[in-house]
């Protein structure tokens, strides 16, 4: 994932917190913020309440891969996720199929062919 596609600027957090629509399931939260760039944006946000720093690094590597792997699936947008304390014992296929649950709430990832718009 090149750095064009990472968020990593604190006020950019803080304007998706305050302007995206956050939705949930018991491992991740995602906030969303549709943008008019043609591709997608991801910030992580891994607390140290959910693991040491092995266990954090590898939660966020597994979202990483999960959104690569879904790149042509997932709406162009800007995207916060927040792990907790549940996705420290997961292991990638289970991270990546909680991933895609949620994106699936929010009306932003495609599955079969079919995307599902906000």
């Amino acid at each position: 994932m090149n750095n064009k596609q990472r968020i990593k600027d604190n006020k950019e957090f803080q304007q998706i917190f305050k302007k995206g629509t956050s939705y949930a399931n018991r491992q991740f939260v995602v906030y969303v913020l549709p943008t008019e760039k043609p591709y997608f944006r991801i910030g992580l946000s891994v607390s140290k309440k959910v693991g040491n720093a092995v266990t954090r690094n590898r939660i966020k590597r597994y979202i990483r891969q999960t959104f690569l792997e879904l790149k042509d699936d997932v709406q162009p947008a800007n995207y916060i996720i927040i792990a907790r304390n549940p996705a420290a014992t997961f292991d990638f296929h289970q991270t990546k199929k909680s991933l895609e649950h949620v994106l699936q709430i929010a009306k932003v990832y495609r599955m079969n062919g079919k995307m599902k718009k906000r």
